[in-house]
């Protein structure tokens, strides 16, 4: 806390509203790159991808379509990504269907395949853990399952199952004027083969469509994929947390600046009734540590990184919000929250080292080299080895997750030609423009001596009690976060999420 005064000077002097402009306006460009023109004619082909298929109760854990035995299209070719659709784990691939605009489909059969006993097993155990699949048509996702399985009791009264896989797809697609606004698929429960046996069994995959007239606006298809439409009630339950929040922090607020007054109040009556009675007055209380509150820290260099790395951060966050408040980031945007942050990131790298190594050198800081390096690594080192851990293990699952050679050596020229230089062009800018430290009050040359405290007053305890508050406030936004992390919807109430945030 005693430092707030100069980050505070360092932020208001460090130019970084342009460079945040700059990022925010870049970021925007990047995330609208992929708009393209959604006006088709009659009988235009419009691509129908696959994507991913998992286990529903674990939206995290996705596979490519393609590693069940579906049908496998005459030219199977992967859709152009972007590197937050990569980081997002898609894997848009062709298929055969042919969906054209306006243009109804009877039952058509879109392949015969004989599954064999390895075929077979991959399937059951697909439906044994509930397997989906996504699609995507003209950009709108959409989701079915795989098959069903039914337990029944045989003759003599033990337990069967029996499993089936759904091989006929319904799309029900839906237009405005001559733009695509809805998109649906069922699997038809007749059309269903039964491959409970380990035998080869011969399939038919087949599909159908049915074109309709919608009053919903193109602009508003997204709007059925928002958490809040389905879920209407969620944002009472919301708005009672901001309240809730708003109540805490202002009762709590005026709990301690009340027993701060009466301290301080008490604490000047003392000090002047001393002063009066005599001119050597040894000091107590408050100001007894006046003298070594502004003493530089030990490890200044950690210090200004952290400093540093967690303005940038903040800056990123805000940043992040104004998008997402300007609807950049809708629903299934096909990872435009991930290519935002990591543009983002890489162009506010030069406030870290900026404020970083001017900080440094009001510390008297020499070694600012080791300072810059020291910025730059502090966060992405340990980002980096983790990342690195969990997407090996995503490349021994064959998981959709896990980034190929070529979209990590982007990753990590990105972060080499423009985060890293960045980081060292502002920790030159922030070296030669440090002024001299000037603290308020004169610091005393030998270090006071700090007493045994109770176990109360120690770092763990002190760190879980000032926890508790924030924690407190954003509880019930961390429980939608999470749900939307491991779950099937995305979060979208980011205006909500902002007043959390203030409050904070």
């Amino acid at each position: 806390g005693s430092w707030n005064f100069l980050v505070v000077d360092i932020m208001s002097r460090s130019g970084r509203f342009p460079v945040l402009a700059a990022a925010v306006f870049i970021a925007a460009l990047l995330a609208f790159v992929d708009a393209k023109g959604h006006e088709y004619n009659v009988r235009d082909k419009v691509d129908l991808y696959v994507n991913k298929v998992g286990p529903y109760a674990n939206p995290s854990e996705t596979y490519e379509y393609y590693s069940l035995p579906f049908c496998l299209p005459k030219e199977k070719r992967e859709k152009a990504e972007n590197l937050g659709e990569k980081l997002e784990g898609d894997r848009l691939t062709s298929s055969d269907y042919d969906l054209r605009f306006m243009v109804d489909v009877q039952f058509t059969v879109i392949c015969k395949k004989s599954l064999t006993a390895d075929d077979i097993k991959k399937f059951q155990k697909a439906i044994d853990q509930d397997y989906y699949f996504e699609m995507y048509y003209d950009d709108l996702p959409m989701w079915g399952l795989i098959g069903e399985m039914e337990k029944k009791a045989d003759e003599n009264g033990k337990e069967v199952t029996k499993y089936f896989l759904f091989t006929h797809l319904h799309f029900s697609l839906e237009r405005n004027g001559n733009k695509i606004v809805e998109v649906t698929v069922a699997a038809d429960p007749v059309s269903r083969t039964e491959i409970t046996k380990l035998s080869p069994t011969d399939v038919e995959f087949s599909y159908s469509a049915k074109w309709s007239e919608s009053n919903v606006r193109f602009e508003d298809r997204m709007l059925k994929y928002s958490r809040q439409k389905f879920l209407p009630q969620h944002l009472e339950v919301h708005w009672f947390s901001i309240i809730n929040s708003c109540v805490t922090v202002l009762l709590l607020t005026g709990f301690l600046g009340t027993i701060l007054m009466r301290v301080l109040k008490n604490d000047f009556v003392k000090y002047s009734r001393e002063a009066e009675d005599e001119d050597d007055v040894e000091e107590t209380g408050w100001k007894l540590i006046h003298g070594d509150v502004f003493r530089f820290p030990p490890f200044k260099s950690l210090f200004c990184a952290s400093v540093g790395t967690g303005l940038q951060i903040l800056l990123l966050v805000l940043a992040l919000f104004f998008l997402a408040l300007a609807g950049v980031f809708y629903p299934y945007s096909h990872g435009a929250f991930y290519t935002a942050g990591v543009v983002l990131y890489a162009l506010t790298s030069c406030v870290a080292g900026y404020v970083s190594s001017m900080l440094y050198k009001k510390m008297e800081g020499t070694n600012w080299v080791h300072n810059v390096l020291l910025t730059v690594f502090i966060y992405m080192g340990p980002f980096f080895a983790i990342a690195g851990f969990l997407n090996s293990v995503a490349a021994y699952n064959h998981a959709t997750r896990a980034l190929s050679v070529g979209t990590i050596a982007g990753i990590l020229c990105i972060w080499g030609l423009v985060t890293f230089p960045l980081t060292v062009l502002g920790g030159i800018a922030g070296k030669n423009m440090a002024g001299p430290f000037e603290a308020p009050v004169r610091t005393n040359r030998v270090p006071r001596e700090i007493p045994p405290v109770p176990w109360y007053r120690c770092g763990p305890a002190q760190i879980v009690m000032a926890g508790f508050l924030p924690f407190s406030a954003i509880y019930i936004e961390l429980y939608y976060i999470f749900t939307s992390t491991w779950g099937h919807r995305e979060y979208t109430i980011y205006s909500i999420l902002f007043i959390v945030f203030i409050i904070l």
